[in-house]
């Protein structure tokens, strides 16, 4: 039985008036222990699996990992196996790895420059032949470069066959690898930054309920070591009132060095209050050989923008008309009655002036 393998489609780079070049590749990456260590490619009477060579590295590796100094050697080897019908004529060759858009690592095709894993690990053979039923060991040799920046690299080496359709007029160029990661000796500066945080928020047309967010950044690996990292994202008012923070944030995938990741988290029940601020909070995780994995000292990022609750101002604005208008309507009918009341005052001293002069018959 075969281990579980990763699959994935590259769309097409190059394309012609009668020819698609289509790719598929499968790469052995993070087989369970006591696995063989392999990845298979099937096709009606055409299957092939890799693995890695049992020697003094091991006999039990789901890829390939070294730690190797600025202008250091290493040779190893992939055993390729063939388990169809008739001979397999396949090429071989190494390519660097990067992250896809959907967080998958995926090699480059053999039309794509290298600067890393496949510039500095080369097989013996460009070429293989394998009868049916049968394998062979293909070795290959890395030498690093003396002025090689120390991290982390990754790659793969791949056995490749192309298959013309003339049904279909594409060509199916079917890839099957193996990972290859390096870490290159010097100092490791594993590091991530948070960068173009934006926070946006709908105000309800309920002044009496929550509102949603959405913030988005950029995850940056700015240093010279593989990292995944743990998220978290509040949003609050001034002085820190009305904090809301984000549930389920999905993990990013392990970045190489150099990488961006996109992410878009939504924020529920975020209350308006006039002026909202966001806090991004990455904290890089390391991996080691082992697989062990220690966490990094935090880094933040924050964010703000106007979260002006227009309902609830207009609410407060009708009330306070209300409240302005019933005080000028009572001062007004105040100052009507003081002033009838003069009147009667008035109107009394004068009659009362007027009784005084007037003579008794």
């Amino acid at each position: 039985m075969h281990a579980p393998v990763r699959t994935a489609r590259t769309t097409p780079r190059i394309r012609t008036a009668a020819t698609t070049l289509l790719t598929a590749l499968v790469i052995a990456l993070g087989l369970p222990t006591g696995s063989t260590g392999s990845a298979s490619a099937a096709d009606g009477d055409v299957t092939w699996t890799v693995r890695t060579a049992a020697n003094s590295y091991g006999d039990d590796r789901s890829s390939f990992s070294y730690a190797v100094n600025p202008g250091g050697q290493l040779k190893d080897a992939m055993v390729v196996a063939n388990h169809g019908k008739t001979p397999l004529d396949l090429a071989v060759y190494t390519a660097d790895g990067f992250t896809t858009d959907t967080g998958q690592l995926d090699l480059l095709t053999r039309d794509k420059k290298s600067v890393g894993v496949g510039a500095w690990i080369h097989a013996t053979r460009a070429n293989v032949t394998i009868k049916p039923g049968k394998s062979a060991q293909l070795p290959f040799t890395a030498k690093i470069p003396a002025n090689a920046p120390p991290g982390d690299y990754v790659g793969g080496i791949l056995t490749s066959l192309k298959q013309p359709d003339d049904a279909e007029g594409i060509s199916v160029d079917r890839r099957l690898g193996i990972k290859v990661k390096l870490r290159v000796g010097g100092t490791l500066k594993p590091q991530l930054a948070v960068e173009d945080v934006h926070l946006d928020h709908s105000t309800p047309a309920n002044p009496f309920t929550k509102g949603d967010a959405t913030v988005t950044y950029t995850i940056h690996n700015t240093g010279n070591a593989i990292l995944s990292a743990r998220q978290s994202v509040t949003i609050a008012g001034p002085f820190n009132w009305l904090r809301t923070e984000a549930t389920h944030i999905p993990a990013p995938p392990e970045l190489l060095p150099g990488e961006t990741w996109k992410v878009k988290v939504p924020v529920h029940e975020v209350a308006s209050a006039i002026r909202l601020k966001t806090t991004v909070t990455l904290t890089p995780v390391l991996t080691d050989a082992s697989g062990s994995k220690t966490s990094l000292k935090p880094t933040q990022a924050t964010a703000q923008a106007w979260s002006v609750p227009w309902p609830l101002l207009l609410l407060a604005a009708a009330l306070i008309a209300l409240v302005l208008t019933t005080l000028h309507l009572t001062r007004r009918r105040r100052a009507h009655r003081k002033l009838r009341e003069d009147a009667r005052v008035q109107e009394a001293v004068e009659q009362a002036l007027r009784d005084q002069h007037t003579p008794t018959p």
